[in-house]
């Protein structure tokens, strides 16, 4: 069976070899592909599977393409832990060594100032959401939640307790934007360089709450300490807000490789 060439990161050269152990994709060994003193971090796939026809149909399955995930962020936190890469996109994919080598020549000059740029740095990411199961549902559903039956109220009450709630829902949001507001300056104000992403949809990350803030941050590696400590600060600050950290990743987000990186992994 034919095995093509998956590619997960480019960097500089390793000071140390790949963990003898480290797997990839299919169960593959991961190892490096000098070209012009830089490395493209690679596995064998096979062509039955990562072909163009077929990938296509293996992408509309969750449970390959959950796998393929985590073995792909599986390599790049190994790399991250030694060097700085660049993450190429989830299933990035080429015939043989010989067109990865023609991939890197063709983009050398965009891969060395990326890794230039971001040499030393990593990034952290940070989500804010509002707890607040009724909001979450994104309106007023009319439905009275007191303990007063609907039969037993009138209709004045039953307005007022309507307007009580909305008030208080508007109040909540108030509250958790001005509070995502002032975190992610304090944090840009950190940071080297920050990103806003598109808020999370729970339905697809099964995290619980409405996420009001999905942001990443480029941090020295030597002050993520210093970093983390700020987030961790502001996490027990107001009730009804969850702050979520994560990281230290690749630097996903800020590699200006327009196509190639594939934002936070997830």
């Amino acid at each position: 069976m034919t095995a093509l060439r998956y590619v997960y990161a480019v960097c500089r050269p390793l000071t140390a070899p790949l963990q003898a152990e480290l797997r990839g994709v299919a169960g593959a060994p991961a190892r490096q592909l000098e070209h012009h003193g830089l490395i493209a971090v690679v596995s064998q796939v096979p062509e039955s599977e990562f072909a163009e026809e077929p990938l296509r149909a293996c992408l509309e399955d969750l449970d390959w393409l959950t796998a393929t995930a985590r073995a792909h962020q599986n390599v790049i936190d190994a790399l991250t832990g030694v060097t700085t890469p660049l993450p190429l996109r989830m299933a990035t994919v080429f015939r043989d060594d010989s067109a990865v080598r023609v991939m890197m020549e063709k983009r050398e000059d965009a891969f060395r100032h990326a890794l230039d740029r971001l040499e030393g740095r990593v990034e952290w990411g940070v989500k804010i959401f509002m707890e607040n199961p009724e909001a979450d549902s994104g309106g007023d559903t009319g439905v009275p939640t007191e303990t007063a039956s609907p039969k037993t109220m009138s209709g004045r009450d039953y307005l007022r307790q309507r307007r009580t709630r909305t008030t208080a829902r508007e109040e909540q949001w108030q509250k958790v934007e001005e509070f995502a507001r002032r975190l992610h300056e304090t944090l840009s104000a950190q940071a080297e360089d920050s990103r806003l992403h598109a808020p999370q949809n729970p339905q697809l990350s099964g995290a619980s709450g409405r996420n009001v803030l999905n942001a990443a941050y480029l941090v020295p590696r030597a002050r993520s300490e210093e970093f983390v400590t700020l987030v961790d600060r502001t996490k027990d600050d107001t009730p009804g807000i969850r702050v979520e950290l994560t990281g230290p990743w690749a630097a996903y987000s800020f590699t200006g490789l327009a196509g190639e990186s594939a934002g936070e992994p997830t």
